[in-house]
């Protein structure tokens, strides 16, 4: 700063410890000479301790770090450098206070390396660092409402259990892994019986909580991670079993069916038993064919319309001998008989 007056000076040394981030300037032997007031607050320590000493000197776990290479680079080559919290976290042993406990997080940096070049003097670097710590919770706390909101959008609001939106994109994904891996895919396709003279009865609200109970019944019958229990809309429920041929739909459908009509919910407008019971229909993929969602899911459903003409409370595997409508469909060779 030469040929400065004095109150020059002053107001340059009053504006570097005014700055809202951390400077500190270091000569040609990587030693501090200039450390403002917002390194020493967030360090705990003053520019007495500081002024002199190299920056590994004070915290030796710089050794061989980002923050050190750049410093280097500045100061031998003149090359400028910025290190981003996204790849460097917290380069310094910075915190939000002077005098930091063992359970308090260190402060989000980013950190700018500049070369200096005062005129017939050997080159300096500035080092500025930036706390970004709010930025980062707040990009945290979008980035994480961004999830629920997705989260929420593929869950059913009033059982909690994947929804349609879900169950398009999973059963389109599974079907192509199925296809790939030559392996089968099984769909289950239920209703709760008479349910809408349950509803009649006993009114929505219990009608709310009996779709509750019932999917929770039907999620507790599931012991594989891959298979899915979805709402498909109203009283219908889909199931989705991956790896898993007719026959092996059929009995998890039959112990499903156990399980609903053991919960014992009243329901004396059904014409099936003074309980809650659902109809079930079962269709399947034939391993290595390409099979459309839609087409399974109408082979399931069919299968289940059968379920309700031959008596409810019951299981009905998808026949295309039995069941009007499907032949007509793209890809429905690809079902399983």
């Amino acid at each position: 700063m030469h040929g400065l007056h004095s109150t020059q000076l002053a107001l340059c040394a009053a504006a570097f410890d005014a700055a809202s981030n951390g400077l500190l300037v270091l000569d040609h032997e990587e030693r501090i000479v200039l450390w403002n007031e917002w390194m020493s607050h967030h360090s705990g320590l003053s520019p007495q301790k500081v002024m002199g000493r190299t920056l590994t000197e004070l915290f030796p776990e710089l050794q061989g770090s980002r923050l050190l290479m750049a410093l280097r680079g500045a100061l031998h080559s003149g090359h400028p450098s910025l290190l981003s919290q996204s790849l460097n976290k917290a380069p310094l042993p910075l915190f939000s206070g002077p005098s930091p406990t063992p359970q308090q997080l260190r402060i989000r940096q980013a950190v700018k390396v500049l070369p200096l070049t005062p005129d017939g003097m050997p080159r300096h670097c500035l080092i500025q660092v930036t706390d970004v710590s709010l930025s980062v919770a707040r990009e945290r706390l979008l980035r994480d409402q961004a999830m629920e909101l997705r989260a929420c959008s593929h869950l059913d609001s009033l059982t909690s259990i994947p929804n349609r939106r879900q169950l398009d994109e999973y059963l389109a994904r599974e079907l192509r892994r199925a296809v790939r891996a030559s392996a089968p895919l099984s769909l289950i396709m239920l209703d709760i019986d008479y349910f809408k003279h349950y509803n009649d009865t006993y009114g929505h609200q219990m009608g709310d909580q009996s779709l509750i109970q019932v999917a929770a019944a039907l999620e507790s019958t599931l012991k594989r991670p891959g298979d899915m229990v979805t709402r498909y809309g109203g009283e219908e429920f889909v199931v989705v079993l991956v790896d898993t041929d007719k026959a092996g739909a059929a009995v998890l459908a039959e112990k499903m069916r156990a399980r609903i009509e053991s919960l014992s919910i009243k329901h004396e407008q059904s014409q099936v038993a003074p309980h809650i019971t659902i109809s079930l229909g079962v269709a399947s993929a034939i391993p290595g064919l390409n099979c459309e969602a839609s087409t399974l899911i109408l082979a399931a459903d069919q299968a289940l319309y059968q379920a309700k003409h031959n008596g409810r409370n019951r299981v009905q595997i998808y026949d295309p001998e039995l069941l009007c409508g499907i032949r007509n469909q793209p890809n429905f060779r690809a079902l399983q008989a």
